[in-house]
C-alpha cells in the first residue's frame, strides 16, 4: 500500500452520472509525486489534441499531493488542471485553502472530472458517496453567497470550491473559489466547469492519511513548526503576507503600472502593505496548517458599499492597483471583493481592464463601444468592466477572451498593448530590465506566471545588465517553486521565511517510505516540466520558440519614468538568453526536448508519442 497517498483516484461523467475509482499507480508516485505531477500525468493520458477546452471532451482534475493534509507547516495546496481556453495547452492553477486536506481524507488523491451534465449542477464527495445534484437556483449565484449558501445545506464540515457568473458564462481567465477568499485563479480553469455546467464541488473526509513513520512525522513535523516560528523571517513577513513586497518592487522599478507603461507608481505607499494593517485590516488568516498566514481579512468601504474581503495579496496590490493607477487601499481591496465575488483571476483581470484603458486612451475604442468614458484611476469603471466581463455583456464580452483574442478583435494595433505569453496575461513584476524574470516569464509552461520561477531577486542581485547566470537561475527555480505544488505544499515558509530545503526530502521520506534525495526530488521536478513542455507540443500546432515570447513593447519602449528609467533587455540579449536556456535544458534551438533529454528523464512514451525519432 503507498503511504502518504490516498491511493485512489475517482474518475466522474458528469454526462451520465457514473464514476469509477482506480488505484493510484505506484510509478505515478515514485516518478511524478502527486498533484502537479498527476495532474500533468492524467491530463497527457485523457486528451487528445483535437479536444478544444470547452469540450465536453476536456477534463477538469483536482489533485493533492503526498504531503497534502499531514500536520507540517502549510501542507494544504491543491492544484486543479485542464487544457487551458486561455492558451490553447497545458494548465495548472495552486490553490490554498482546506479542501486539498478534505480531499485526502475523503480518500482520494485525485478527482477527474469529464463530460458535461445536461443540466447546472454541483458535486458532492462525502467519503464513498458521489452524488451529482442539481444546481437549480446556486446557478448565477456570485462566489461568496454561493459558498454559504452549500454550507447551510451541507454543512459546515464541507470544504466548497466553486465558479462565479465569470466562470458560468466562460470568461477565458474565470478561476475557482475557496473558503471565502482562495482562489485557483490562474489560466481559465473555472471556464471549463462552467462549460461543463459544473458549478461546485463539495468535499467531507473522515479518514487518515495513512504515514510510512508515524512517530518520526510527528517528532519532524514539530521541528519544522518550531523552526518556522524562531526564523527570523517569521515576524518580519507574516504581519503584512505578500502585500509587504509591494514598497520593494516598486523601489526597484519592476511595479506594473499603468499596464505596464512605466514601473514605479507614485502612490503605493496609499496600496501597500502598512496601508492594509493601517486602515483595513480585520485578522489575518491562513489555510490549512499554516505557519505564516499570508491572508488578511479586511473590511473596508467605497461608497455606500461596505464589504469583506480577503487581502488584497501582492498580485492583486500590483495588477488592480498601480497597473489600473488605482490610489488607495480601499479602491484595489473593492476591485479585489468584486473579482473574487464574480469569479474573475484579479492578475488577468487587473491586465484586461488595464489593456481596455490603454486602447480607449489611444483611440482604439471609444465611447459608444464600451458604453462610457473610461479614466486611469476610477474605481467606478473598473466596477463597471468587472460586470461587464462577468456577464459578457457589451464591450464585456470582448473582453471576457483575454488581451490576446481581444487585441485581434479590436484590431488597429491593439496587440502592441496586450501583455501576454501563449495567451496569459503577465503577473505583477515589469521585468523590462530583469533578464532572469523575463527568461522565466517567456519559458513558463502555463504562460506567463510568476510562481514558476521567482529570479527578480536574482537580476537584482547580480546585476541587472548582465546575463551570467540568468537561465540557470530560472532552470533552478522552475523546478524547486514547482517541486512544492507536486508535493502538495506551500512553498511560502521557503521562500519568505527561509525553512531550510534539506527539511524537506527527509519528511517526503518518513510520509511516504521512498528515499528521495533533494536531487532525485529536483529531477522528478524536472520530468514534470518536460512532459508539461510535450504536452503544449500535442496541443498547440507549431507550438516552439516563437512562443515563449515577451511583449513587443518590452523591446520598443525603454522604461520611461522611476528608478529604472531608460532601461530595457535589447531584444539581442534575450535571444541570446533563450539560447543559452535551451542549451542547458537538452532542448533543441526550437524549444523542443530532444529524445535524448526525454529518455534520460523516463518520458519514453512521450518520444513514441510524439514521434521524435
Amino acid at each position: 500500500m503507498l503511504k502518504g497517498y490516498a491511493g485512489k483516484i475517482l474518475h466522474i461523467d458528469l454526462s451520465d452520472g457514473t464514476h469509477e475509482v482506480t488505484e493510484t499507480p505506484r510509478e505515478w508516485a515514485e516518478k511524478f509525486l502527486g498533484s502537479r505531477g498527476f495532474g500533468a500525468r492524467i491530463l497527457w493520458e485523457e486528451l487528445e489534441p483535437d479536444v478544444q477546452p470547452f469540450d465536453a471532451e476536456n477534463v477538469v482534475v483536482m489533485a493533492a499531493g503526498p504531503l497534502s493534509g499531514v500536520m507540517l507547516p502549510s501542507a494544504g495546496k491543491i492544484s486543479f488542471h485542464t487544457k487551458s481556453p486561455a492558451t490553447g495547452g497545458y494548465a495548472d492553477s495552486n490553490m490554498g485553502g482546506h479542501i486539498c486536506a478534505e480531499l485526502k481524507f475523503a480518500g482520494y488523491d485525485a478527482v477527474v472530472i469529464r463530460g458535461r451534465a445536461e443540466k447546472p449542477s454541483y458535486l458532492v464527495l462525502d467519503d464513498d458517496d458521489i452524488e451529482v445534484r442539481a444546481a437549480g437556483d446556486l446557478w448565477g449565484e456570485k462566489c461568496i453567497d454561493g459558498e454559504v449558501r452549500l454550507k447551510e445545506e451541507l454543512g459546515e464540515e464541507f470544504q466548497v470550491a466553486l465558479i462565479g457568473p465569470a466562470g458560468e458564462n466562460r470568461v477565458r481567465y474565470a478561476c475557482i473559489g475557496h473558503d471565502f477568499g482562495r482562489q485557483a485563479g490562474r489560466c481559465g480553469i473555472g471556464a471549463v466547469m462552467g462549460s461543463k455546467n459544473l458549478k461546485a464541488v463539495a468535499v467531507r473526509g473522515t479518514q487518515s492519511v495513512p504515514l510510512a513513520d508515524p512517530d518520526g512525522v510527528l517528532q519532524k513535523g514539530r521541528q519544522m513548526y518550531l523552526d518556522s516560528f524562531q526564523l527570523p523571517g517569521f515576524k518580519e513577513w507574516t504581519p503584512q503576507g505578500t502585500a509587504g513586497v509591494t514598497d520593494w518592487v516598486n523601489e526597484i522599478g519592476a511595479f506594473p503600472t499603468k499596464n505596464f507603461w512605466t514601473t514605479h507608481f507614485e502612490d503605493h505607499k496609499n496600496i501597500n502593505g502598512q496601508a492594509i494593517l493601517d486602515r483595513i485590516l480585520v485578522t489575518h488568516k491562513g489555510c490549512f496548517s499554516c505557519t505564516i498566514p499570508c491572508g488578511k481579512y479586511s473590511r473596508a468601504c467605497v461608497g455606500d458599499t461596505e464589504f469583506y474581503v480577503e487581502g488584497p495579496e501582492y498580485e492583486t496590490i500590483a495588477m488592480m492597483g498601480g497597473n489600473l493607477m488605482l490610489d488607495s487601499i480601499e479602491k484595489v481591496a473593492y476591485a479585489n471583493w468584486l473579482a473574487d465575488d464574480l469569479g474573475i483571476d484579479t492578475i488577468s483581470g487587473g491586465a484586461v481592464l488595464s489593456f481596455a484603458f490603454e486602447c480607449f486612451e489611444k483611440g482604439l475604442l471609444d465611447e459608444e463601444q464600451v458604453g462610457r468614458k473610461l479614466e486611469w484611476g476610477s474605481v467606478d469603471d473598473v466596477a463597471f468592466l468587472l460586470q461587464s466581463i462577468a456577464e459578457r455583456d457589451g464591450i464585456g464580452d470582448i473582453l471576457a477572451e483575454g488581451v490576446r483574442r481581444a487585441a485581434e478583435k479590436i484590431g488597429g494595433g491593439a496587440d502592441y498593448y496586450a501583455i501576454e505569453t501563449k495567451g496569459l496575461e503577465w503577473s505583477g513584476y515589469e521585468s523590462r530590465w530583469a533578464p532572469g524574470q523575463l527568461i522565466s516569464y517567456a519559458t513558463a509552461d502555463v504562460g506567463a506566471h510568476h510562481n514558476r520561477a521567482w529570479t527578480i531577486t536574482y537580476d537584482v542581485a547580480v546585476g541587472r545588465d548582465t546575463l551570467d547566470g540568468k537561465a540557470e537561475k530560472a532552470i533552478e527555480l522552475q523546478h524547486v517553486r514547482p517541486l512544492f505544488d507536486a508535493l502538495g505544499i506551500c512553498r511560502l515558509p521557503w521562500v519568505e521565511i527561509d525553512l531550510p530545503l534539506e527539511h524537506y526530502p527527509e519528511i517526503f521520506q518518513m510520509v511516504t517510505g521512498l528515499s528521495y534525495s533533494w536531487e532525485e526530488l529536483i529531477e522528478a521536478s524536472e520530468r514534470i516540466w518536460n512532459l508539461t513542455r510535450a504536452f503544449n507540443m500535442k496541443h498547440i500546432p507549431g507550438f516552439g520558440r516563437e512562443h515563449d515570447h515577451v511583449p513587443e513593447r518590452f523591446f520598443a519602449e525603454e522604461i520611461p519614468t522611476g528608478p529604472a528609467e531608460g532601461n530595457m533587455v535589447p531584444q539581442e540579449n534575450f535571444e541570446e538568453l533563450l539560447d543559452r536556456y535551451y542549451e542547458l535544458r537538452g532542448w533543441d534551438k526550437h524549444g523542443h526536448p530532444t529524445p535524448e533529454k526525454l529518455r534520460e528523464l523516463g518520458l519514453d512514451f512521450v518520444v513514441g508519442e510524439l514521434d521524435l525519432e
